[in-house]
């Protein structure tokens, strides 16, 4: 059926340039097929000397200590969950602030920025190639960790996702806020790797977040990612969770809320600046 508006146009206009994108940066992934596999296969060598320490400090009965934080001694099963969703962290970080660096060093942004198509898409549709390359290495690192350490997830597989939902919508806004940054400092890559540690690390993606000294706990709790991590966890392992998962998952909606459109103004008034400066194209 033809469109019947000239929004209806638009929109659909906006949603192949966005998937134009994204199979631009898809073809580009695979253009590197040991670069492909590594990214499932470094997350889990990472991990294995944290197992090994995990297992040299449980006891006979487990280990308790860990157990009492958190509900549950499924250790690695705990620390698997949270490199996945750490991995989301960083595919907006990196898709979203780095692509424009990538774009800058390349001499690309500037035209691309010409096409007639809203800024912030370009953005989107770099970030879909991202989220779907990610969830498809963390579906594959999951299926080795169940080969190789005994993964298991008793939980319900369709609550987690729906809870991680509104925590990537949240994500979204954050990486615009994120990418209006590097447009202004112009160098990414300090910026997204201390930036992705800090927050992946506060949000207690390795660890559960009461272990964290008193100065630091309360950065932890003021971010809304550690409920993201901790109601995901509560829904898959039956882990103790730090307040109820109804109120988490509020805390994630409000989140998503406020921080899309947020990120989305912020990332529009310093893109209007830059282009009043003219420095687009200095980096």
């Amino acid at each position: 059926m033809p469109p019947t508006s000239l929004a209806e146009i638009s929109w659909r206009s906006y949603l192949r340039a966005a998937l134009a994108i994204a199979r631009k940066d898809w073809i580009v992934f695979f253009r590197y097929p040991m670069n492909a596999l590594f990214r499932v296969i470094e997350p889990l060598a990472w991990l294995t000397p944290v197992y090994f320490l995990g297992k040299s400090f449980a006891g006979p009965a487990g280990n308790t200590g860990f157990a009492a934080y958190t509900g549950t001694a499924d250790y690695m099963s705990f620390i698997l969950i949270g490199a996945v969703l750490a991995n989301y962290i960083s595919a907006v970080f990196w898709g979203m602030g780095y692509a424009l660096k990538t774009e800058m060093d390349s001499g690309v942004l500037e035209s691309n920025w010409l096409a007639p198509i809203p800024r912030a898409l370009l953005l989107v549709g770099q970030t879909l190639a991202s989220l779907t390359i990610t969830t498809l290495n963390s579906a594959g690192m999951l299926f080795l960790a169940w080969l190789v350490f005994g993964f298991r997830a008793s939980g319900s597989l369709l609550a987690a996702a729906l809870t991680l939902a509104p925590m990537l919508v949240a994500l979204y806004g954050f990486g615009f806020a994120f990418a209006a940054l590097v447009l202004l400092l112009r160098d990414a890559n300090t910026l997204v790797d201390v930036s992705n540690f800090v927050v992946s690390t506060l949000s207690g993606s390795q660890f559960p977040v009461q272990v964290l000294p008193r100065l630091l706990l309360p950065l932890a709790l003021a971010l809304p990612l550690t409920y993201g991590f901790d109601a995901v966890r509560a829904l898959l392992l039956g882990a103790t969770p730090l307040l109820g998962v109804g109120y988490e998952i509020a805390i994630l909606l409000a989140f998503m809320a406020v921080m899309a459109p947020l990120g989305y103004m912020v990332f529009l008034r310093v893109e209007r600046r830059v282009r009043t400066l003219g420095t687009l194209g200095q980096h």
